[in-house]
């Protein structure tokens, strides 16, 4: 049985619309790093991003949910972890995070009761008010926390993301399986 338990008035929620889940929406700078930025001498951009949040975003999409990156800044660093996560969908540099949105969720058919998504600060809020399901890292800014539907109970790069992913996944009914899958592929290793 899995150790995760979530109040049964959550996983509502995090269910999105009628047809369920199809989407989720994270944010970078803030969700899946601290939201610290380290400019080197060169004046490149490095970012520490959590292993735990990246097998939780793989997660989704075995899941059939997929995840989608949407982030104000444009680096060489987030552009190589997203491929290194192979997710399909990523919008970087992008100034008004609601227009980008809009426009991947009419080209993916997708409304937002099926999107759900996760934020730290002021230009992620146009997103979380729309989405189905909106979640905040405990870090977030006061008035993020104030619109988000769950506030995780980790930080921004420290497992806020995975948090958010498991519950997901757990609202969809699939955590269990994938959870029983790693363990018989341990298993058989």
């Amino acid at each position: 049985m899995p150790a995760l338990n979530f109040a049964p008035a959550l996983l509502l929620k995090a269910q999105g619309g009628a047809t369920g889940l199809k989407a989720a929406i994270f944010d970078v700078d803030g969700v899946l790093t601290d939201g610290r930025i380290y400019i080197g001498a060169e004046g490149e951009t490095v970012k520490a991003f959590s292993t735990l949040d990246g097998h939780g975003l793989k997660l989704l999409r075995q899941a059939g949910i997929e995840p989608v990156v949407i982030t104000g800044r444009d680096s060489p660093a987030v552009r190589r972890r997203v491929a290194d996560l192979g997710l399909a969908e990523a919008v970087y540099g992008v100034h008004d995070k609601l227009v980008a949105a809009n426009e991947l969720l009419s080209r993916r058919g997708w409304q937002w009761s099926q999107v759900a998504a996760i934020g730290d600060d002021w230009p992620d809020l146009p997103l979380m008010v729309r989405a189905g399901f909106a979640c905040a890292p405990a870090n977030a800014h006061a008035e993020v926390k104030a619109v988000a539907q769950h506030v995780t109970t980790a930080g921004g790069g420290h497992g806020a993301a995975r948090e958010f992913c498991d519950l997901l996944l757990v609202a969809c009914g699939r955590y269990e399986a994938l959870l029983r899958g790693h363990l018989q592929s341990l298993d058989t290793a």
